[in-house]
């Protein structure tokens, strides 16, 4: 992965702005999987969060609170989707590990400490984004990347 790639995590606007609901997008190949999560992010803030707030008012009247739920939201029914509604499986990053590569592959020190967490509940795999929120959306937490990841694990290789 690129240096962009790396450094791409799920970053919103500041919290109770005018656009706290908005995920900031930088340049280049991480925007197009952002878009597709900003999507689902609207969609849960105006049709499936209970709140009081009027439509608008709810995505203007965000804390920091409600937009790791609003994301965690989106990314669970995003990986839900991908694994055809049966199965989520969620990518994070294990501490750091000392291995020697099989020959052949280079160690880039981030593939090497992926571990798989699998779901056959949606409601217990968002749970567990909720409450690991903190390794998609922190600065240096490679976000984008174990968000991609997770995609491919729910859709498997195979489909």
């Amino acid at each position: 992965f690129s240096c962009e790639w790396a450094a791409a995590h799920f970053r919103f606007r500041p919290p109770h702005s005018e656009l706290a609901y908005a995920l900031e997008a930088g340049k280049g190949g991480t925007r197009a999987i952002l878009v597709a999560v900003q999507a689902h992010i609207i969609s849960y803030l105006l049709f499936t969060r209970e709140t009081e707030c009027t439509h608008l008012e709810r995505l203007c009247q965000l804390g920091q609170w409600e937009q790791g739920q609003a994301l965690a939201t989106a990314l669970a029914e995003t990986l839900w989707a991908a694994g055809g509604g049966g199965r989520a499986v969620v990518c994070l990053i294990t501490a750091p590990i000392t291995m020697m590569p099989h020959e052949g592959y280079r160690a880039n020190s981030f593939t090497e400490r992926v571990q798989l967490f699998e779901f056959s509940e949606k409601a217990a795999a968002q749970g567990f984004i909720s409450d690991h929120i903190h390794c998609f959306k922190g600065e240096g937490s490679h976000g984008v990347i174990l968000f991609l990841y997770s995609l491919l694990f729910s859709r498997t290789l195979e489909r």
